[in-house]
């Protein structure tokens, strides 16, 4: 790929949308991305960007271009974090993807990790949508619900979150609690903004309430947590959590329809790597207290 530096270029001005910006990303001259962009147009015969006060917005070619060198790019990611983690010193940047809600749980884990490895550098990332570990966008990964199904990934099972059904001190006092399911409807609750949430609790809480009496809606687990210590309606959360916060009131223990699983997800690559291995021996330890307090 004798050209690969001018698609690289051309790549981060599509990202960028600017010349300065991804001059400085990779670290050469404004005029040097120019020079890029101009030759790599002659080469290909066709316009990849169109010029404007604001930046450079890329053509339905220069789209073209940026779909096949963003792809590319990924791979060399992939490549130089697998490379990375095949040496048998733990050093450099280790990467955690979460669920969201267990930063509780995970952060001792880190600090025991880094008091053994001090010059781990960690990145613990939480968000809705699921890390590619096979794109080398993290070294391990962990997440709830059905077993991944990935072809080059390791999954192992964690543990199994409980969770029940809880309202605040100053709910029950104000509203008071539920004696049995057919008081549910008389009740106000914490729910999902979206119906499609695949929760099993909210699944099941479709089927035992009525719609509106979902009158406090969210889309993460810490805004749930906060409101239901606010008193804003019933809600689940894990046991784990409902211990550690006493103004909670178990309205119904836990259920085994409402746990979820937690599985370690590794790429078959990374797997064996003393710095993955390493990390997963003190995950490993910590979920056995974890099942203790959680139970």
């Amino acid at each position: 790929m004798e050209n690969w530096d001018e698609i690289r270029t051309a790549f981060q001005v599509a990202r960028l949308g600017t010349v300065s910006g991804a001059a400085d990303v990779l670290g050469v001259h404004h005029a040097t991305v120019i020079r890029h962009i101009d030759a790599l147009e002659k080469r290909l015969g066709s316009k990849l960007f169109q010029r404007h006060a604001r930046g450079y917005t890329p053509t339905e070619a220069g789209r073209d271009l940026l779909s096949v060198a963003q792809t590319t790019e990924e791979q060399f990611g992939q490549l130089a974090s697998r490379i990375k983690g095949q040496g048998e010193t733990v050093t450099g940047e280790l990467v955690v993807t979460a669920i969201t809600g267990i930063a509780d749980l995970m952060t001792p884990v880190f600090a025991a990790y880094m008091a053994d490895y001090p010059t781990v550098k960690i990145r613990f990332l939480t968000d809705m949508r699921v890390f590619r570990l096979d794109y080398g966008e993290a070294h391990v990964a962990i997440r709830a619900g059905g077993a991944p199904q990935e072809p080059d990934n390791v999954v192992q099972p964690l543990m199994t979150m409980k969770n029940g059904l809880y309202a605040a001190r100053s709910y029950v006092e104000k509203y008071g609690a539920p004696t049995s399911e057919a008081e549910l409807a008389q009740h106000r609750f914490i729910g999902p903004e979206s119906p499609e949430s695949r929760a099993p609790f909210y699944r099941w809480l479709r089927d035992k309430v009525p719609a509106e009496a979902i009158s406090f809606c969210i889309t993460e687990p810490a805004a749930n947590l906060e409101a239901l210590k606010a008193g804003l309606g019933l809600g689940f959360c894990n046991t784990h959590y409902a211990k550690e916060n006493p103004d909670l009131v178990e309205i119904m223990p836990a259920r085994p329809e409402w746990s979820a699983p937690l599985w370690i997800v590794t790429h078959v690559d990374l797997h064996r790597t003393l710095k993955v291995q390493s990390f997963l021996a003190h995950l490993k330890r910590a979920a056995a207290e974890w099942v203790v307090t959680c139970s």
